[in-house]
């Protein structure tokens, strides 16, 4: 989409190293008022909160982005492919809607099911994009648990839904706010079939340091153990 003198994988490191915070700060603001306006409107004024609501997410993200040093319109930064591989992604999130209009039409209480499942897809590529589990987590929960909402509370779907979703937002953004969403408090955060891409947290742990020192203990001391083993095979032979 544009040209750069920086590798992919520069670039992904770049990308890994920012918060990532605002959309789904963004996110988790519309959707608590979606709840709580779901408490005293009718359905469709709720169902006409939900569908503006959702819409401005994307708008009151780079908003807050001014907030949390992510500056996502900021063209003075060097730039990135997956920046725009981000933008792109949640581009496709309102790609929902062409399902979710047709089926409200129908079925008005169908919105908070089909609005909260489908624009929560976007979150399975971030998990490639930062290499982190968290948009897979993020993703599935949200799949089961805003389905098994709806299906459970029928009369309060409009309350019920959204703030399942605002709950799996808190994870998320407490799981993404330590050190650019690439580790918590000194554990290592990847996912089998990922590389362990931590490298450094808020608690000052160094986990590929860590496990680079490890293997090379080992191998001074396996270097030690052979030199000693010739060492006794060499005086024997002598004696």
């Amino acid at each position: 989409m544009f040209a750069t003198d920086r590798s992919l994988d520069m670039q992904r490191e770049e990308f890994k190293r920012a918060r990532l915070i605002a959309m789904p700060i963004a996110g988790l603001i519309v959707w608590l008022i979606i709840g709580i306006l779901g408490m005293f409107l009718p359905t469709g004024k709720a169902a006409l909160a939900l569908f503006i609501g959702t819409g401005s997410i994307a708008y009151l993200g780079m908003f807050i982005s001014r907030f949390t040093g992510e500056h996502f319109l900021d063209r003075s930064r060097p730039k990135n492919t997956f920046d725009a591989l981000f933008f792109v992604v949640l581009a496709t999130a309102l790609q929902a809607y062409a399902i979710a209009i047709p089926f409200f039409l129908i079925m008005p209480s169908s919105l908070p099911l089909s609005v909260g499942v489908l624009s929560g897809m976007m979150w399975l590529p971030m998990s490639w994009m930062l290499q982190h589990w968290i948009g897979i987590v993020h993703g599935g929960l949200r799949t089961v648990l805003v389905a098994v909402a709806w299906y459970m509370f029928p009369a309060h779907r409009f309350i019920v839904v959204p703030f399942v979703i605002v709950g799996l937002y808190v994870f998320a953004i407490v799981c993404s706010s330590c050190a650019g969403a690439r580790c918590t408090r000194g554990f290592p955060r990847s996912m089998p079939g990922f590389p362990d891409s931590c490298t450094s947290c808020a608690s000052g742990h160094s986990w590929r340091s860590v496990r680079i020192g490890s293997t090379r203990a080992a191998r001074v001391a396996g270097i030690q153990a052979a030199r000693r083993q010739t060492a006794m095979i060499t005086i024997r032979l002598a004696a």
